[in-house]
């Protein structure tokens, strides 16, 4: 039996449905601002664009994160880091994998295993000193690892993993 749809209820119902309707259990939103990374992987959990995970500053932001106070290679005397931890991007994006390609705006690679998001309090960070990074100052995205808790973290393996200017991850299996 058909039952006659009016055509001016239908795009109500549909739009009420839409509202009402629970988004599935992780789902990513959709970015709002300038989209700043982009996680791409074989199998990812929770694209939310074309089959990618994208995210804008206000998105990372919202993730667990850290705050870290320490010296780098890169700037002078300590400053502090702030930013969501890298497990808990992948984690948003339901990215899975054994090992991260980072790349930065001018294309610049590094190969990152996964145990180093897992296992350490690995942030992209997207604030210096509580200011939004800017490309400039190596944002909008920089991956800093935890020199501040493990004193053995700094040297060189771990510095040539520290990528700035980051816009993607790429998660291999």
């Amino acid at each position: 039996m058909e039952f006659p749809v009016n055509a001016r209820i239908l795009p109500a119902v549909l739009a009420l449905a839409a509202v009402l309707l629970p988004l599935p259990a992780g789902a990513l939103d959709l970015p709002k601002g300038e989209v700043i990374l982009t996680v791409t992987a074989t199998r990812l959990d929770h694209p939310n664009v074309d089959g990618t995970a994208q995210f804008d500053l206000a998105m990372l932001e919202t993730l667990a994160g850290r705050v870290g106070e320490m010296e780098t290679p890169w700037t002078e005397g300590k400053v502090k880091f702030s930013g969501p931890l890298l497990r808990s991007v992948l984690d948003a994006a339901g990215a899975h994998g054994t090992s991260l390609k980072v790349v930065a705006l001018n294309d610049y690679e590094a190969d990152v295993p996964m145990e180093d998001a897992t296992t350490l309090d690995t942030m992209l960070a997207t604030r210096i000193d509580g200011k939004p990074m800017s490309v400039r100052d190596k944002g909008p995205l920089f991956l800093v690892y935890p020199f501040d808790q493990n004193a053995d973290l700094f040297n060189e393996k771990y510095f040539s993993r520290s990528v700035w200017q980051i816009k993607s991850i790429k998660v291999a299996e």
